[in-house]
């Protein structure tokens, strides 16, 4: 149904380029950099990979994206395959409207990509639906050399900051046993309980006014990603939005703390790496809000500011807790309560010990 090869040229296309025949060199020992990064995180959040962590990548964001797009096409792969073709798009008409719809996912998904390689810095690609496909640690050398300059950042400094916090997802994906496979079976259900039918009148009639408001009171209170959720699938997606924002936010609250006696400027990078995320163009801020991206941005934001009252409070130990199993994982809820959360683990690590 859908056309991958078109999906890769339109996020070429959004891309804007930035790759050249070899990835623009990035400052430093890429090698030594992750290893002082394991080193330093392992030491800090006490967290071990079972195995290596993937090398670091330098790459163009043509590179990025496509990177991402195998990775989406393996995921959307058994949904994308349960389209009814004997549903509501028959007769001789069938097949130019399922080429229609086809074609209209392929630019979404494609413009969607070729968006997020202009801002992303790095990466640990994970296939969560795919265990046989190898993690990548992708480091998208012109936006980190754009960003670098646009926050007056030392370069290698910057850089580095970056390769913690990528470097802390692949010791959790790693160094917690279950993760991988509770997030993978979590979006395993959502995706299985999308239906999707191409249905020709809708895409052929314009929207009343009604459908407008009810979807655009929708996307105010998530975007899109949660307005097309529906109610059925909105606890899983609560789910998987608070292990993301949990995950996110222990990689900012870890890249501080474990880069603070390695980046001398790490106050300064930490305020513009904010300001930068704060200070997006207009147009930029309603595509993020409309796509649901802005999401990502509250997941760093809720999930740090979690982590950071939890270490306030009890340690680093007491975060861990939320590693311990996956009801130990705070919910959207807890996120916004540490304390409760703190309280509810407590007493069930208590009960686990004793019982």
């Amino acid at each position: 149904m859908v056309d991958w090869s078109l999906a890769e040229r339109i996020a070429d296309t959004v891309a804007g380029g930035g790759d050249a025949p070899r990835a623009e060199p990035l400052p430093g020992d890429l090698a030594a950099m992750a290893e002082r990064s394991r080193e330093a995180v392992v030491a800090y959040a006490r967290l071990r990979p079972a195995t290596p962590i993937p090398s670091l990548e330098a790459v163009g964001r043509a590179t990025w994206a496509r990177a991402n797009l195998i990775t989406m096409r393996t995921t959307l792969a058994p949904m994308l395959d349960r389209l009814d073709a004997s549903g509501p798009v028959r007769g001789p008409f069938g097949a130019p409207l399922r080429a229609a719809g086809g074609t209209l996912v392929a630019a979404e998904i494609g413009g969607l990509v070729g968006l997020m390689s202009r801002r992303v810095l790095g990466q640990y690609e994970l296939a969560l639906l795919d265990v046989t496909a190898p993690a990548r640690l992708l480091l998208v050398a012109p936006n980190l050399t754009a960003a670098a300059a646009e926050m007056k950042a030392e370069p290698e400094e910057l850089l580095s900051w970056v390769v913690i916090h990528e470097v802390t997802h692949a010791i959790q994906f790693t160094g917690v046993p279950w993760l991988r496979e509770y997030l993978g079976g979590l979006l395993a259900e959502l995706l299985s309980s999308v239906d999707l039918k191409i249905d020709p009148a809708a895409l052929l009639r314009l929207p009343k006014r009604e459908d407008l408001t009810g979807l655009w009171d929708a996307v105010r209170e998530g975007g899109l990603v949660t307005a097309v959720a529906g109610p059925e699938r909105r606890a899983v997606l609560d789910r998987v939005q608070a292990t993301m924002a949990l995950v996110e936010g222990h990689a900012e609250h870890v890249m501080d703390a474990a880069g603070a006696p390695l980046l001398p400027s790490l106050p300064s990078l930490r305020a513009a790496l904010d300001r930068r995320r704060r200070e997006r163009p207009p147009l930029a801020k309603l595509l993020e809000r409309l796509l649901g991206l802005d999401l990502k941005m509250r997941q760093y934001e809720v999930g740090k500011r979690f982590c950071d009252a939890v270490v306030a409070r009890g340690g680093i130990d007491a975060l861990n807790r939320a590693w311990a199993s996956p009801d130990q994982l705070p919910s959207l809820a807890e996120l916004d309560d540490p304390a409760g959360w703190m309280r509810r683990t407590h007493v069930r690590l208590i009960t686990k010990s004793t019982g």
